[in-house]
């Protein structure tokens, strides 16, 4: 773990979408429950079939709080839930399908904790830690989304559809998600690379699973996707729901440089 963690004291809100995770989640959740920074684990049943909210309600911990969807919404209708929610200072968002290990969490959030960044990706695609061994067309598929992705924002993100990114509460909060399925990476990442903060990619391990064990998202999420990247970066941003936020995210970083600026330091 970071030194920083050790001797500073963030609050973290984990934000966990599942759907029909029984196998995992109760793993997944142990392992956030390790990580003493860990302020709160959101927890959003996007109106599973199987005993994913069984295995929630398992845990005696008052860090865990779960919210039912009444409908099958998606991951973006799922963390749009789950935002309304945080209280801690920064945010992460942890699928519950053990793609991604909650103990890397500590080096996916220390740019922030340095003041170095205000948004910190998990790239599967810089120096690896670890990766599993699977799809190449998956692989294909994600560099050249990407790529796409790169030329509207002007970004030079290596993993733009990464399951892991952590923000800055105040960057995040009040966002108008209105994606469906897995567009949700793509919307972030249009919407954040037109506030002009700092972005920082960190290597994170990949353990990825094959279809037979669960794996979700498919060839219709990928050409959806290619949609989403140009509304996104083109149409979405002059609506005035997104205009209205990036007007409230920019008012809050500045108080907050502002307030840093004028404390005294020691």
């Amino acid at each position: 773990m970071p030194k920083h963690l050790e001797t500073a004291s963030p609050t973290v809100s984990v934000l966990v979408p599942a759907f029909n995770e029984e196998a995992t989640i109760g793993t997944v959740l142990r392992k956030l429950l390790n990580l003493k920074f860990v302020k709160e684990v959101i927890v959003v049943d996007d109106c599973s079939t199987d005993n994913t909210a069984a295995v929630v309600r398992s845990f005696n911990d008052e860090r865990i709080r779960l919210f039912q969807q009444t409908k099958n919404g998606g991951k973006t209708a799922a963390i749009q839930r789950a935002l309304q929610e945080v209280k801690g200072e920064i945010v992460i968002i942890q699928d519950a399908d053990l793609e991604y290990d909650p103990i890397e969490i500590p080096n996916v959030i220390e740019p922030i904790l340095l003041n170095q960044a205000d948004v910190v990706y998990g790239s599967r695609f810089l120096i690896r830690r670890a990766a599993r061994v699977l799809y190449y067309y998956h692989s294909l598929a994600n560099h050249s989304l990407t790529t796409f992705s790169n030329i509207l924002t002007n970004l030079n993100l290596t993993d733009v559809e990464t399951g892991y990114k952590a923000f800055r509460t105040d960057v995040i909060r009040g966002i108008p998600l209105v994606s469906k399925g897995f567009g949700m990476e793509i919307e972030l990442t249009a919407s954040i690379a037109r506030l002009g903060v700092r972005i920082y990619e960190v290597p994170i391990s990949y353990y990825g699973r094959t279809y037979a064990e669960g794996k979700k998202i498919g060839l219709r999420d990928g050409l959806s996707a290619l949609w989403y990247i140009v509304y996104f970066n083109s149409l979405e941003r002059l609506t005035k729901r997104r205009r209205h936020y990036f007007s409230e995210v920019r008012a809050r970083l500045s108080e907050l440089s502002n307030s840093e600026t004028s404390t005294p330091s020691r």
